[in-house]
């Protein structure tokens, strides 16, 4: 595998495509919006700057990353790609019909990986003619750091193609792991329910310091579950929830009515100012 493309610029898309680039592969980012392939464009030179800053990167490597990342609009700019991952809102007819053009446009030999947080693989791939090379790859937020990648084979997906995502992974840095397609898989399963908690605390009257210190104190977490909620995007961890309550059909997983207005607000976390907090 030597070019991976990636649907979709915001904060996943861009962290995914730096990672690709940082392993020495080249990588097409796309997106219909030039305001968000600008931005990110952006966050991936303002990671470089980091680095450099750090001392973990000289200029010269930064700007070989840099410049393995190209941009574009247009589904077609991904024929030649050799996977392709997508990394766009957990909207499952959406990913359906991104799906359904990757699958008539990417070359046979490729394989298909969706970075759904939460998403059937079966759901997703069954709009394609050929739903067998279609893979989980869920990377965590940010994709430059973390670790860990959740590969979930849905019910056509060959074995082939479940070990090019594993080696992918590997490739790419990561740590992958198995994970059974269950709505939220293994992380987000366990998760996003404690960041729900979290959010039904606050509605019933706490502070989100004292909820977060509680966390941070008695449990040794970096950070609190309302920060955590806060930095990757309250939307997404809502999104999320609601999946894990579709999916399972179980009261436990219930969404915090907090966080639908949070959303319905605009309070998105840390990307719209205010969130559970201020920035």
């Amino acid at each position: 595998m030597k070019l991976v493309g990636v649907v979709g610029a915001g904060q996943m898309g861009s962290g995914i495509a730096q990672v690709a680039s940082q392993a020495g592969f080249s990588v097409i980012n796309i997106d219909l919006s030039a305001g968000m392939l600008e931005k990110a464009a952006a966050s991936v030179r303002a990671g470089m700057d980091k680095l450099i800053a750090k001392g973990r990167k000289t200029t010269e490597e930064a700007e070989g990353i840099i410049s393995r990342i190209t941009y574009g609009s247009k589904m077609e700019d991904l024929q030649d790609c050799d996977v392709v991952i997508e990394a766009v809102p957990e909207n499952l007819e959406l990913k359906r019909s991104i799906f359904k053009e990757l699958d008539a446009i990417v070359k046979k030999e490729a394989f298909l990986a969706s970075n759904t947080s939460a998403l059937s693989i079966s759901a997703i791939s069954s709009a394609m003619e050929n739903p067998e090379r279609c893979v989980g790859m869920h990377f965590f937020f940010p994709a430059p750091i973390m670790k860990l990648v959740e590969v979930i084979k849905g019910c056509a997906t060959t074995a082939e193609v479940e070990a090019r995502a594993v080696a992918l992974s590997e490739a790419l840095g990561k740590t992958p792991a198995i994970a059974p397609e269950l709505p939220g898989f293994l992380v987000n399963r366990m998760l996003v329910p404690m960041q729900n908690e979290a959010a039904y605390l606050v509605m019933e009257g706490a502070d989100p310091k004292d909820v977060d210190n509680a966390m941070k104190l008695a449990c040794n977490h970096p950070m609190g579950p309302l920060e955590l909620t806060d930095f990757v995007g309250v939307d997404i961890m809502y999104n999320t929830m609601v999946a894990l309550y579709e999916g399972y059909k179980d009261s436990k997983y219930r969404p915090c009515p907090l966080l639908a207005n949070m959303v319905a607000a605009g309070l998105l976390g840390r990307k719209s100012g205010k969130g559970f907090y201020t920035y």
